[in-house]
């Protein structure tokens, strides 16, 4: 099975947490989930500078990642490949973005995150940060 591996950022403000949703894919089981934005990482190229890139492709916001904003990692094994995803604590003051590939975005509170249909890779990462009170 193929093992694809990516970088996701929790994108934090005022006491909120940015959940974007998937536009179609050929894979129905992601199709229109929630997720937090991200994307591949390049051979040789390390998590924190993926994601600014990532971020920048696909939304045209500029974040300032760093090693140590690392939250933490999940391997889910979706039924067509495996994913190894790295995500990473992102502070913003900024809140206006483009969304380049999603088809909507929700600024979510702790109190409704659980409420929205989350990609099976994202939901060990909304347990976490309801559970240690990050959001």
């Amino acid at each position: 099975m193929k093992t694809i591996e990516v970088v996701a950022a929790i994108i934090l403000t005022n006491g909120k947490v940015l959940c974007m949703q998937r536009n179609h894919s050929k894979y129905d089981y992601v199709s229109h989930k929630f997720e937090f934005p991200g994307g591949k990482v390049e051979p040789g190229e390390i998590g924190s500078i993926a994601l600014m890139r990532e971020i920048s492709e696909e939304m045209d916001l500029k974040l300032t990642v760093n090693e140590q904003d690392y939250f933490m990692t999940v391997d889910h094994e979706y039924p067509d490949f495996n994913l190894i995803m790295h995500a990473y604590l992102c502070r913003t003051d900024r809140i206006d973005f483009k969304m380049n590939e999603h088809i909507a975005a929700v600024w979510s509170t702790r109190d409704t995150i659980k409420d929205l249909d989350w990609a099976g890779a994202d939901v060990p990462i909304v347990e976490k940060l309801v559970t240690e009170d990050i959001i």
